[in-house]
């Protein structure tokens, strides 16, 4: 006598479905399809229906274990066939997304969750990490590292939050080769307000080796206010002629400004 297990596991190799193949068509995961073929857990009625639809088989017939022939005679794939599908399943998980998410939540989101893979197709899928902790290809929580992060801390080839770093960051404090917000550092450096880097564009202080701003230090500096490096400039001497213009400047902005100008080259 087969029981569930053995009738789905037959049937859906007759078919020539993976298990992720026979996962989509039923609209659920991996892990429950091969839960079923384990006898771990049982599908509910909705699925064996769709399994019975799908297979050409009736419920009774997966159900109960006492019918042994679906209504189409079936024959077993060869044993090569079976072992060879078996290893191409196991090599085919090593570019499956590899998901986890904590038990533990907090304001309904898991503290931990990450969704990563390195295959082309699950990187187009935009399976995305939600959570407090958010790790993945595309990352969305408090903290997100990943390809595509969106947090109040965000780092990622692409990230945009409160504290952002990346390839490409924005933020209210940015920091990467292209970054833009209030607050920008990078090589070329946008800020609304402060900017330091190579090409800095700052609405209040620029710092770079090409610098436009209200205040602006550099080699080539346009603004209101002006220090060009000449041969060269002291970090007391960018801080003095900061302070001169900007009196009230954060005192740990003012010194990471000075460092930048007395540090173009």
């Amino acid at each position: 006598m087969k029981t569930f297990s053995e009738k789905l596991l037959e049937l859906r190799r007759r078919e020539g479905l993976s298990q992720e193949q026979l996962a989509d068509r039923l609209g659920v995961t991996r892990q429950s399809v091969s839960k079923w073929e384990s006898g771990a857990a049982a599908p509910e009625l909705s699925k064996l229906v769709a399994l019975s639809e799908l297979f050409s088989v009736s419920v009774d017939y997966l159900v109960k274990d006492r019918l042994e022939n679906p209504e189409r005679p079936t024959e077993a794939p060869p044993p090569s066939t079976a072992k060879l599908e078996e290893q191409i399943e196991e090599i085919s998980r090593f570019f499956r997304a590899w998901t986890w998410e904590s038990k533990a939540t907090l304001f309904g989101l898991p503290l931990i969750s990450i969704c990563l893979s390195f295959h082309p197709h699950m990187l187009r899928s935009r399976k995305t990490a939600r959570g407090i902790i958010a790790i993945g290809n595309i990352a969305v929580g408090v903290v997100a590292l990943g390809g595509l992060s969106v947090g109040i801390f965000s780092i990622g080839a692409f990230s945009v939050g409160a504290l952002a770093l990346g390839a490409l960051a924005f933020g209210l404090a940015a920091l990467g080769p292209v970054a833009a917000g209030l607050l920008a550092f990078g090589p070329v450096a946008l800020g609304l307000w402060y900017a330091g880097g190579v090409a800095a564009l700052g609405g209040k202080i620029a710092v770079g080796v090409a610098a436009v701003g209200e205040t602006a230090v550099g080699y080539d500096a346009a603004g209101k206010h002006v220090l060009l490096w000449g041969s060269g400039l002291t970090q007391p001497e960018v801080e003095a002629f900061l302070l001169e213009h900007h009196p009230s400047l954060w005192k740990p902005l003012l010194k990471l400004l000075a460092v930048f100008g007395a540090n173009i080259k």
